[in-house]
């Protein structure tokens, strides 16, 4: 059967792979409200699509922390993605490069910051969770500098982790044959069977609760590479993230693992745009699975968006190359949606090109003449 979107690698990976690995990659928290809402959210959006506009020539490409990029779509950190295929990161760096664009690698990635760049030329952001031993984190930021990553995502709304109750279920755990890489060397590499998820307790005995702004402002001290506040829903939290120094901001909720009920990115985005006020570039990920989501978010002032369930569902499936194939109809589903829009390039997207439930309605605009 041909793959036509993006949607259908999730039904052949929960094929392929065991039940502990695709629910663990598949699952949200507790009642998985929000898990269905960051779709359903995309499905209240509608179109305004300006017409007899010469769209013979359109631009996808951006320009993101001033790396310029093929198309505002990027790669968010998964973890331990070798679980979904034997090539893992690998895979994801080399299709990621090959689509021009960004990979995020996670922490807790089953590759490690070196592994990923001996893959060849590309982008790369590094996803950081602060441990508790903050040598280990002040190693691990030098590691991906030097490896030559070029930002950080640090993420801020996981000071435990969210209830998942298929993992607890499973007893989720890290198949013996893996290692979460970039810890392996500090015997921080492996999870211990647990009586819930051997993931939940992992988190709880390395992972800093006591994280708070304050070390938004101390990353710099020990590192070049700009800083990402990943896991901002808020407008207040976005506005402190503004005055801490944060170089963007990346609307999520964890892919809806963390806390239950809180609203679809692409119900938040607009708040944390609005509260930003230009200063910085706002990111959305969470729920994104057509070219179409994508226009959305950028018309809602994003300057890009991050994808995850659908890179490891292709990884799943069909390695490196369905990874490259997800980024490859993403971008052909945007790049016709801006045609049917009238937009020819990113800069031409704008708010009027879209209606949501929370518009009030719009009289007719007396500029509108031939």
């Amino acid at each position: 059967m041909e793959i036509t979107n993006v949607t259908e690698y999730e039904a052949i990976a929960k094929e392929k792979l065991p039940k502990m690995v695709y629910d663990y990659y598949a699952s949200g928290a507790e009642d998985q409200w929000t898990l269905q809402e960051n779709r359903n959210a995309f499905a209240r959006i509608l179109f305004r699509p300006r017409i007899l506009i010469d769209v013979s020539k359109i631009d996808t490409t951006t320009t993101i922390l001033g790396f310029k990029i093929s198309m505002p779509i990027m790669v968010a950190p998964t973890a331990m993605q070798k679980m979904a295929h034997p090539e893992g990161e690998y895979a994801t760096a080399r299709a990621a490069s090959a689509a021009g664009t960004i990979m995020t690698l996670s922490s807790w990635a089953t590759s490690s910051v070196e592994e990923v760049a001996s893959t060849g030329p590309g982008i790369r952001f590094f996803q950081l969770y602060v441990y508790k031993n903050r040598n280990v984190v002040e190693q691990l930021v030098r590691r991906a500098e030097r490896a030559g990553f070029k930002a950080i995502a640090l993420t801020v709304d996981t000071p435990r982790l969210g209830r998942r109750e298929s993992d607890i279920k499973n007893r989720f755990t890290l198949p013996p044959n893996l290692t979460l890489k970039n810890f392996e060397g500090l015997d921080l590499g492996k999870m211990d069977e647990a009586n819930d998820s051997g993931l939940a307790s992992y988190v709880a005995g390395q992972i800093d609760r006591t994280l708070s702004w304050k070390d938004v402002q101390w990353l710099p001290t020990i590192t070049k590479m700009p800083i990402l506040v990943k896991g901002v829903i808020t407008g207040e939290d976005a506005r402190i993230a503004v005055q801490a120094g944060a170089a963007g901001i990346i609307v999520s909720n964890h892919g809806a693992r963390q806390l239950d009920y809180v609203p679809a990115t692409i119900s938040a985005l607009e708040e944390v745009v609005k509260a930003t006020q230009g200063r910085i570039p706002v990111f959305l990920d969470g729920g994104v699975r057509r070219g179409t989501d994508v226009f959305k978010a950028l018309a809602l002032g994003a300057s890009g968006i991050f994808i995850g369930r659908p890179v490891v569902f292709s990884l799943a499936a069909e390695g490196e190359a369905g990874v490259r194939k997800v980024l490859q109809m993403l971008r052909d589903e945007f790049e016709l949606t801006m045609a049917l829009s009238g937009c020819r390039s990113l800069k031409e997207i704008t708010r009027n090109h879209i209606t949501t439930e929370w518009d009030t309605p719009r009289p007719p605009h007396p500029s509108a003449r031939l």
